[in-house]
């Protein structure tokens, strides 16, 4: 993993077309703008988990049961 310090108002840059902007920090949260293509999905982790396991194959299987019963 690589760590880095950014101010406020600081950017990084992700293979020429992702940029992560430090908008504002307040406290212990850190708010971050990103802009991506949109085809590039951006989520956070909690709902890309989520959507990860809605999409998996047991999640399919359950539901293929659910809908016989």
């Amino acid at each position: 993993m690589l760590v880095l310090s950014r101010k406020k108002n600081e950017s990084i840059v992700i293979n020429d077309d992702i940029t992560i902007v430090v908008v504002e920090i307040r406290g212990d949260k850190v708010r971050l703008g990103i802009e991506a293509p949109k085809e590039v999905p951006v989520h956070r982790n909690e709902v890309y988990e989520a959507i990860r396991k809605s999409q998996s194959p047991e999640s399919a299987a359950d539901e293929a049961q659910t809908a016989e019963s």
